[in-house]
């Protein structure tokens, strides 16, 4: 199963090795386009997982702030995840 993650009319992601954890689609690094990405200073914590780092989606000079994030060092329970992308705030991710 092919999962894609698009936003403002561009592929963001596409992979057949997505993770799902608590709904979430998770692509592998390498499945992932960075020029459609910039840093964020933003972080979050999890309970379970961990904290979260940020990335902000920019596509034809429009940007999406902290659409997408990955574990860096997650908890142990969460090691599937280490530096995958999963996406929201209006990032479409479905089965193509």
């Amino acid at each position: 199963m092919t999962i894609r993650a698009t936003w403002n009319g561009a592929v963001l992601a596409e992979s057949d090795a997505t993770v799902v954890v608590e709904g979430n689609h998770y692509f592998p690094p390498a499945d992932v386009r960075d020029e459609y990405f910039e840093p964020s200073g933003t972080q979050t914590v999890c309970p379970w997982k961990g904290t979260a780092s940020y990335r902000t989606v920019v596509v034809d000079g429009t940007r999406n702030d902290d659409a997408a994030w990955y574990y860096p060092e997650p908890k142990d329970a969460a090691k599937e995840i280490t530096d995958r992308v999963a996406f929201w705030k209006g990032v479409t991710v479905e089965e193509v």
